[in-house]
């Protein structure tokens, strides 16, 4: 029955691939017949359109299947599963392999296709379907998993493999149906909120890149060059708002999870997504460029088609595994690198061809554009934009470069930066100025062609207003870098001049033609988030003590890094701190868990409460996640207040190298900054513990002792009927002995066990890595009353670890959240011009 699942999925990727090549050809022919046969290739794309639907869906129900019911026996499961997981986990499962993603993306054709073929008027749906059926034939042959016959050649993929088919080892020649117990598990670092959400929205994002290129072939196919614009505008502004929002989302995750500081390290993988956007961002100027005064429909043809084919670029360079050396976030290579280049070559082809046929139907600008207008504006952004992703592009495919020269026998000396953000940030920062310069000031316009005196007017006072309020900011927050001072000034430029203009739509009960200047509003908002966080973060965690922690640290380490030892407050600035403990999580308690709250199982997940943790009692058995250990961090200020902070460790064998240590920091957020906090050692984990010679101690009750230099004393000793992780008979006997121990921050109860079970004597000493104390109680004398101690004693615990202020960098968000609303208000707009439109009028046009 298990492997019946995976024969039917496999099955559905075969026909949804025959279905959808099926398709694309009808639709073809349907375009191409003449009336009386037109309608049957019609039925019969649609019929396959169909087919191919409904087994997307049986696979992607199918292999969800195998993944939740933890069929060990597939590799895919195996890979990316594990037993302890929960649901929302398992759905990241789900698109944490190159086979899922390509299926997430596929399903979002099929809802897109949907879609398009409910609203796109019949004269433009043949063509249009036949280029966004072709592109999803391309996209299902890679989780094919099929060789053709005669041949070594395999498409594809499958999901679908067993586990024995891939790893040929001993076991499965001696027990063929061997299934193992537990998965490989998902990256523990994917184990996050926003590895649910984050891969399904920039997969949306891409997929939303393919209609306006199926809307642009499909009119070079009919030769309307022109009409396209319309259908395609709104659907490249919601997809270019997605596929940012997606992007924003993983910078979100990497500054939350990863712990470079940062949520932006220009790693390749992340410039590749980048360029694509930046783009689509400049084809939706040249579009609108051409529904004002219809020119630029050149340029944005060429744009929308680059738009599509940097996101196969983009798929070749996360896929393909040519970044393995140069990116964290590249995928290994399945073999799919030939596919892929096929993919990106076919497209690349089909698209120059069709445009050089349809060239001379393609109309330039009848018009000399005055240097006083909105569209010169338009195009020096569009440019600027162009030279933005240029300026990525290149250094990004460096590795691709020296593959392909590599071909030739050519040994390229080419290498990647270094210091990849230093690289890119000295020339990104002076593009960031341009546009927001320009962003600015092309919105004054307001389609209106304007005298330069009139020019003049309109800008004198959003450029006073900003160099007033720039002045005051670069004496406050002492900006001394001519480049931030650049960039701070024109950002403040362009919010104030966005607000001119949103202050008059306001007046005017105008709000629909908003949508650009609030889009420019977040950009501009999000660029001196970026400027103050990045540039002007603070370290706050100074060792102020004079001696180095270790001669073999960095200096930055002993310089920049504070010691804590537990339980002991220690200040930094104008906090004092107190390490407090590790931490543990469970999805059965809604609070953390001490660590020494925790009594292990057999089962590495699942321990034995020491005491009550609501709405869970001592003695039950609960599922940690034992992967993470979250280090419990009190701050107070001056003022008294206190908060605590949770920095991770985690135990991470697939990117945490020798160590398997990846560290993830914790985040307090205040209105005008964050301060960022994070682990940087700990005393290693796996690690014996190094005792110090035991002392004896015999005490009666009431007994005063030192214990480790801290004061103690044996309160009780009394008769208990359970333990936790022990099971006790009728006839056994276990006896805890109950000792104070005072500190100056509290005091501490230590419970050593005296068992004696099935007539042997066992011992369960009590730990407190705080005090650097274990004590056994070790024996018990009737006659004089007097019990018995064994002490050892240790370092206390400790760890290190950096905070850092990142002012200001709530900016960036809130500018995500106006750019996301300003392209919502323009693509609302532009989708309604769609239902007044006629060939023989042109909609409103402005933006």
């Amino acid at each position: 029955m298990r492997e019946l699942v995976g024969e039917i999925g496999h099955l559905a990727v075969i026909i949804s691939f025959v279905s959808s090549l099926t398709s694309s050809y009808a639709f073809w022919k349907s375009y191409r017949s003449s009336a009386s046969e037109k309608l049957a290739w019609k039925s019969l794309a649609l019929t396959t359109f169909w087919i191919h639907a409904c087994c997307v869906g049986i696979v992607i129900i199918a292999l969800f299947t195998i993944i939740y019911n933890h069929w060990y026996e597939y590799h895919y499961a195996w890979s990316h599963s594990s037993n302890n997981l929960p649901v929302a986990y398992m759905i990241s499962c789900f698109w944490e392999g190159q086979e899922g993603s390509f299926l997430l993306w596929i399903f979002w054709h099929v809802l897109l296709g949907v879609v398009l073929l409910k609203t796109t008027r019949e004269e433009w749906k043949p063509t249009t379907m036949l280029v966004f059926m072709l592109v999803q034939t391309f996209l299902i042959s890679m989780i094919l998993g099929v060789v053709i016959p005669f041949t070594q050649i395999k498409i594809g993929s499958s999901p679908f493999v067993l586990l024995k088919d891939v790893i040929k080892a001993p076991i499965f020649q001696l027990n063929p149906d061997y299934k193992p117990e537990d998965g490989n598990g998902l990256n523990p670092l994917l184990q996050n909120y926003w590895m649910v959400i984050h891969p399904p929205t920039l997969f949306l994002g891409f997929a939303l890149t393919l209609i306006p290129f199926a809307y642009c072939l499909g009119a070079l196919v009919m030769g309307k060059v022109q009409e396209w614009i319309t259908y395609a505008l709104p659907w490249n502004i919601v997809g270019t708002g997605i596929l940012g929002i997606g992007i924003m989302m993983g910078a979100y995750w990497a500054y939350e999870t990863l712990n470079f500081g940062g949520y932006w390290n220009w790693d390749p993988v992340e410039n590749a997504v980048y360029i694509p956007w930046l783009i689509s961002v400049a084809s939706i100027h040249t579009m609108i460029i051409y529904k004002k005064n219809q020119s630029a429909l050149k340029l944005s043809i060429f744009l929308v088609v680059a738009t599509f084919l940097l996101v196969l670029y983009a798929t070749f360079l996360t896929r393909s595994g040519i970044l393995g050396e140069s990116s964290v976030h590249s995928f290994t290579d399945l073999g799919l690198s030939g596919q892929l280049i096929g993919y990106l070559l076919f497209f690349t082809g089909l698209s120059s061809g069709l445009i050089v046929w349809r060239w001379k139907l393609i109309p330039g600008s009848q018009k000399e554009i005055s240097a006083y207008s909105r569209e010169f504006w338009i195009f020096i952004g569009v440019t600027t934009l162009i030279l933005t992703s240029f300026q990525v592009l290149v250094p990004t495919s460096i590795p691709v470069w020296n593959q392909f020269v590599k071909l030739f026998g050519i040994e390229s000396r080419l290498a990647s930066p270094a210091d990849q953000v230093q690289f890119y940030n000295k020339f990104q920062i002076w593009f960031a100025i341009a546009i927001a310069l320009l962003s600015g000031t092309g919105q004054l316009f307001f389609w209106k062609k304007m005298e330069p005196s009139k020019l003049r007017e309109a800008i004198a006072i959003p450029a006073m207003l900003s160099l007033l309020v720039s002045a005051a900011l670069i004496v406050i927050a002492k900006i001394h870098n001519l480049q931030h001072i650049f960039l701070l000034t024109s950002s403040i430029y362009s919010i104030i001049a966005n607000a001119s203009i949103l202050l008059k739509l306001f007046k005017s009960s105008n709000f629909k033609l908003a949508g650009g200047s609030v889009t420019h509003v977040g950009i501009a908002l999000m660029l001196i988030g970026i400027l103050f966080s990045a540039g002007y973060s603070k370290t706050i965690s100074l060792n102020n003590t004079g001696f180095l922690y270790n001669k073999n640290f960095s200096d930055e380490m002993n310089r920049e890094h504070l010691l804590l030892f537990r339980g002991q407050p220690q200040k930094m600035q104008d906090y004092t701190l107190i390490y407090k403990g590790i931490r543990m999580e469970s999805a059965e308690i809604d609070s953390y868990i001490d660590k020494e709250d925790l009594f292990p199982t057999e089962n590495p997940f699942r321990f034995i409460l020491k005491k009550d943790y609501p709405p869970r009692k001592a003695g039950d058995t609960i599922q940690v996640y034992h992967e993470n250990m979250y280090y419990e961090i009190e701050y107070k200020d001056k003022q008294g207040r206190t908060f605590s902070l949770y920095p991770r460790i985690q135990f991470n064998t697939k990117m945490g190298g020798e160590s398997n240590l990846v560290p993830s920091p914790d985040i307090r957020h205040f209105w005008n900054k964050d301060l960022y906090t994070h682990v940087t050692n700990i005393p290693d984990p796996q690690a014996e513990t190094k005792w110090s010679e035991p002392e004896t101690f015999v005490l009666h009750l009431g007994d005063t002792f030192y214990l480790n230099d801290y004061v103690a004393i044996l309160e009780s000793v009394q008769r208990v009927n359970q333990v936790i992780g022990v099971s006790l008979g009728p006839e056994d006997i276990a006896i805890i002995a109950n000792i104070k121990v005072f500190t100056k921050t509290g005091e501490f109860l230590l419970k050593p066990y005296f068992i004696i079970k099935d007539k042997q004597v066992g011992l369960i000493p009590h730990t407190v890595a705080e005090l650097g104390v274990r004590i056994l109680f070790e024996k018990i004398d009737p006659e004089k009353n007097a019990f018995t101690f064994q002490v050892r004693t240790t370092q206390r615990d400790w760890l290190i670890l950096k905070a850092v202020e990142k002012p200001y960098i709530n900016l960036v968000w809130i500018g995500t959240f106006f750019v996301s609303i300003g392209l919502c208000i323009t693509a609302y707009r532009r989708f309604r011009e769609i239902k007044s439109f006629k060939h023989d009028e042109s909609p409103i046009e402005v933006y």
